[in-house]
């Protein structure tokens, strides 16, 4: 079992280098916003996925569910301040 979330953990950091990818990478200020939410799901996932490692997931899930609700408020004011800018 641990070998599988090992596995599933090496996957999801595959995923958050194709994030930092398009960070650098991204055509528009948009696309590098999705990719910081990306990152942000990401290490929410992660925490669970350590949680199930150390069998203490009552603790990491509420880290993770608090560490989402950050990412998701960070990426609506972002997503809120460029729109107001007008920079694409």
């Amino acid at each position: 079992m641990e070998g599988f979330l090992v596995g599933t953990g090496l996957v999801l950091g595959g995923f958050v280098v194709a994030g930092f990818y398009r960070i650098a990478f991204g055509p528009t200020i948009y696309d590098r916003i999705l990719a910081v939410n990306l990152i942000g799901i990401m290490t929410v996932v992660f925490l669970v996925l350590m949680g199930l490692i150390y069998r203490r997931v009552e603790m990491f899930v509420d880290i993770a569910l608090m560490y989402s609700l950050l990412a998701f408020i960070g990426t609506l004011i972002f997503a809120k301040y460029f729109s107001k800018r007008g920079v694409e």
